[in-house]
């Protein structure tokens, strides 16, 4: 082993403790701050959690610019905007899904263009709406079911809703 090779796994340990410091310092506050853009405080640590591991997956850029702090909010706030209008959106579903879930050898009830567009979705994606919306399963347990990762789940879910917006003609962010 070289000297090189040393410094170079001393500036890595050093990064890493860098992040965790920055970490500890920032998430309490940015929790607070996602939640309360979100109209949600109870997804807020999600949301720093999230913007957080994008800040970790580029710390070498992020970690150089005079303010992160600034930039990991940006990220949560945007993240937390999308959260926002995408639950907006899923109310108006819900709304045209109608209030009774389908049931084994029943009709489906709700409005038909909405159930024909969850029939041109991909199977999967078919799948994740069902058990999100008619179950009313969490991502996590969504997951387990179709024995995914979470975040399968959660990209099938996003792909799902997309694809329902773009089909029903919504406007989504």
């Amino acid at each position: 082993m070289g000297i090189g090779d040393i410094d170079s796994e001393n500036d890595v340990l050093s990064a890493e403790a860098e992040f965790e410091i920055f970490y500890r310092r920032e998430f309490a506050s940015l929790a607070v701050v996602a939640g309360t853009v979100a109209a949600d405080r109870s997804i807020g640590e999600d949301i720093a959690q999230e913007a957080l591991s994008k800040a970790s997956g580029q710390w070498a850029k992020v970690s150089v610019l005079d303010k992160p702090g600034a930039w990991v909010r940006r990220v949560a706030i945007n993240l937390a905007i999308g959260r926002k209008r995408r639950s907006v959106t899923e109310a108006k579903a819900l709304l045209k899904l109608g209030p009774t879930a389908a049931v084994a050898g029943e009709t489906r009830r709700g409005d038909p263009a909405v159930w024909a567009a969850v029939d041109q979705l991909a199977p999967k994606q078919r799948a994740v709406i069902a058990l999100h919306y008619l179950e009313d399963r969490p991502v996590a347990e969504i997951a387990e079911i179709l024995d995914i990762s979470v975040s399968a789940a959660t990209s099938n879910l996003h792909k799902a809703r997309t694809n329902l917006a773009d089909k029903l003609g919504e406007s989504h962010g």
